[in-house]
């Protein structure tokens, strides 16, 4: 198994698409900075891929500069490029993303929907809170 979980910030605007079956796909990349031992940041760029109404979602309410958190699998694949030269990509196939940017004042409709979770179906709702009837004598 193997999972990972990325911190940065989208390089690119979401570029949301279909299948030619109708499924929705969603395509962005993410930059993450990491220290090395002596202090200096290097970034790191990763491709990620969400599927259906998490892409959806991703592709409403980011984009490019906007700081997410991905969990997801990694997917390494193998390919020919033009020049015929075999080459390897690693992407993510999200399973989840958390917007981490916070929401802007102004009425940007940024983070006006719930996180996009996609093992969440709906917000929850609050229970609503019933009055309490205190007659000052103590139960005990």
């Amino acid at each position: 198994m193997t999972k990972v979980l990325l911190i940065g910030n989208l390089t690119r605007d979401p570029e949301l698409s279909e299948t030619s079956g109708g499924v929705s796909v969603c395509r962005f990349g993410v930059a993450v900075n990491r220290y090395s031992g002596q202090e200096e940041r290097q970034t790191d760029f990763y491709n990620v891929t969400a599927w259906r109404r998490l892409g959806e979602t991703v592709a409403r309410y980011t984009k490019k500069g906007h700081k997410i958190a991905v969990y997801g699998d990694l997917q390494i694949r193998q390919y020919e490029g033009n020049d015929g030269v075999r080459r390897t990509s690693v992407d993510v196939v999200a399973q989840d993303v958390e917007f981490l940017t916070p929401k802007q004042q102004g009425g940007d409709d940024f983070y006006d929907a719930p996180a996009a979770n996609t093992h969440s179906a709906a917000p929850k709702k609050k229970p609503a809170l019933q009055a309490f009837d205190d007659d000052g004598d103590i139960p005990f």
